[in-house]
């Protein structure tokens, strides 16, 4: 009896090692503990929350939604051309896309409100914004899905699409605080 339970707990853990559990989320205690600097004002979930589903688009039209990104760790940021905070945080999300964007991780920016085309082409051309999407939200369907009122706004999406923490405000996500709260939701 003790040899099959022993058994079966191996197997577990062998399941677990070649098709990891994609509902294991970063632990909010090793999140809270990584706020330091950069990330003192990240609000950490207790348990993982919903996501908005409503679609967004990009300039072309082409329709998306975050489960686009679904099996990624995602860094959702709500923004503005007009908004001061977003311009200084903007350079630091490209930063951080060039460093750990790819198959595990992705920012993923989503304009707020109406954004005059103009200048969004100004502002992304200014800021050398060169490794992120334009994405827009002209209605605020997903903004206000996700209770954002005014940008800037940071969601830490896990590999489900749940959100797993929240920040109000512009911060240097390129910062080595940021990387290790993002590397630690992506181990999670």
């Amino acid at each position: 009896m003790v040899r099959s339970a022993l058994l079966y707990a191996a197997l577990l853990v062998g399941a677990n090692l070649v098709c990891p559990n994609s509902a294991a989320a970063a632990d909010p205690a090793a999140l809270e503990a990584l706020k330091t600097g950069a990330m003192k004002a990240l609000a950490v979930h207790a348990e993982p929350k919903p996501a908005g589903e409503a679609g967004f688009t990009d300039p072309d039209g082409g329709a998306h939604a975050l489960a686009d990104w679904r099996g990624k760790v995602v860094l959702l940021n709500f923004w503005a051309v007009s908004c001061v905070p977003c311009r200084e945080e903007m350079p630091s999300l490209n930063t951080l896309e060039k460093e750990m964007g790819g198959d595990d991780f992705a920012v993923v920016p989503v304009a707020f409100g109406y954004n005059h085309p103009g200048g969004l082409a100004r502002f992304i051309d200014k800021y050398r914004i060169d490794a992120l999407p334009v994405l827009l939200d002209p209605d605020r369907a997903l903004s206000a899905q996700m209770a954002v009122v005014a940008p800037p706004v940071t969601v830490i999406l896990d590999r489900d699409g749940r959100e797993v923490a929240r920040l109000i405000g512009a911060a240097d996500w390129a910062s080595d605080e940021a990387k290790a709260v993002l590397q630690a939701v992506i181990d999670g």
